[in-house]
């Protein structure tokens, strides 16, 4: 977590007021000295950084930064009502389709 505030240029304090918890909260986590934090601190924490919950607790420890850009377009993507997600599948399902092609 340490990287990904120093990545962003923020300070614990930024990063605390940005998720609504103290400093020394945040300092515990990056430090590792906190068991546990709550799901939703960490929901909060991923979606702040860009990643996902998955990468910011380890699990997937080789996202690219171009993982980061597609977890962040999947997050942007849940807002979708059935209709605009439908178009969305539309124009992926066109774009892969001229790629395929080799007309990109």
């Amino acid at each position: 977590m340490t990287e990904l505030r120093m990545k962003k240029g923020e300070s614990l304090q930024q990063v605390a007021d940005a998720v609504g918890v103290s400093k020394a909260h945040i300092w515990e986590l990056e430090k590792g000295k906190t068991d546990n934090p709550a799901m939703a601190l960490v929901m909060r924490l991923a979606d702040h950084f860009g990643v996902s919950v998955a990468f910011l607790v380890g699990e997937d420890r080789d996202a690219e930064d171009a993982d980061v850009e597609l977890q962040r377009m999947f997050r942007q993507a849940q807002g979708l009502d059935d209709r605009e997600r439908k178009i969305l599948d539309d124009m992926l399902k066109s774009l892969l389709a001229h790629r395929q092609a080799g007309m990109t």
